[in-house]
């Protein structure tokens, strides 16, 4: 055997065995060996966000993700604070090992990373002005509206169903964070700001402003005669499928039993925002 080849075939085997160094450490078995799990999150209360007055990393999300991880020998947990446009990116820069932050499962993204089995499904609403001068309590609403413009924030599925709707572009304004959206309806940069329903009624609660309120009697967007839900989980790189997968036995037989409901139920979520049967595998399919 020559050299040459003689190299190339200690190569290969030092690649498939994981180097010299033996086979490569998993993520799983990295975090059950630190007890430590850093999780991206964007500040976006209920579903992960600083407690102002302690400091501690709490919310939907957060929360739950403890309770899992702990189940899975992995005791602490540190979060990464990252603009939501940025989590997925961050992600797969091994920045954190999941995200934390209520984030929707959509065939799109499912091209991306790979999500748990969702934690909880949610409809939308708008924030608007004291009496909602353009009466906007939809995304067609908006439509209608020649002057209507629309604040999302970066990264939500929310811009998708304006766009989806027939939004033009122009007419949509992308703010970096929820708090940045709602200074934007205050300062009449955009009429309304799309965002789910305990987002919405979060914000409305602490705003130091009286000027704003929830747009009544709002109508999500129904497309393929299904009204659009958005269905959260947790998600991960896609090589890290032994990890997720350990995950998702602990998070399936936790999400609904009592220990959830009350864990939960301070951020405002309630049976009626359990998942039920909706699996994450139906949802990612265009």
């Amino acid at each position: 055997m020559g050299r040459a080849l003689a190299w190339v075939l200690c190569a290969a085997l030092a690649a498939a065995c994981g180097g010299a160094d033996g086979p490569q450490e998993s993520d799983l078995d990295r975090l059950q060996r630190t007890g430590v799990a850093r999780i991206g999150f964007a500040n976006e209360a209920p579903y992960a966000f600083l407690d102002p007055a302690s400091g501690r990393l709490t919310g939907e999300a957060p929360e739950i993700a403890r309770a899992v991880l702990a189940r899975m020998g992995v005791a602490e947990v540190e979060g990464v604070l990252t603009e939501f446009g940025s989590l997925i990116p961050g992600l797969q820069a091994r920045r954190f090992d999941l995200i934390a932050a209520g984030m929707y499962v959509t065939p799109a993204r499912c091209r991306e990373i790979a999500f748990s089995e969702p934690t909880y499904a949610i409809g939308g609403s708008f924030v608007v002005t004291r009496g909602n001068p353009l009466g906007l309590r939809s995304y067609e609403d908006v439509l209608g509206h020649e002057r209507a413009r629309l604040g999302v924030m970066a990264g939500a599925v929310e811009r998708g169903h304006a766009l989806r709707v027939g939004v033009p572009l122009a007419r949509i304004v992308t703010f970096p964070d929820a708090p940045s959206a709602v200074a934007g309806v205050l300062a009449g940069r955009v009429d309304a700001f799309a965002a789910t329903e305990l987002t919405a009624r979060d914000l409305l609660a602490k705003a130091s402003s009286d000027r704003l309120e929830l747009a009544e009697a709002f109508r999500d967007p129904v497309f393929d005669g299904r009204a659009a839900r958005g269905h959260g989980a947790f998600a991960f790189r896609k090589e890290s499928d032994r990890l997720r997968l350990a995950f998702d036995r602990e998070l399936v037989a936790f999400i609904g039993s009592p220990e959830h409901r009350a864990l939960v139920a301070p951020f405002g979520f309630t049976e009626a925002q359990l998942p039920g049967d909706v699996t994450t595998a139906a949802l990612c399919q265009p």
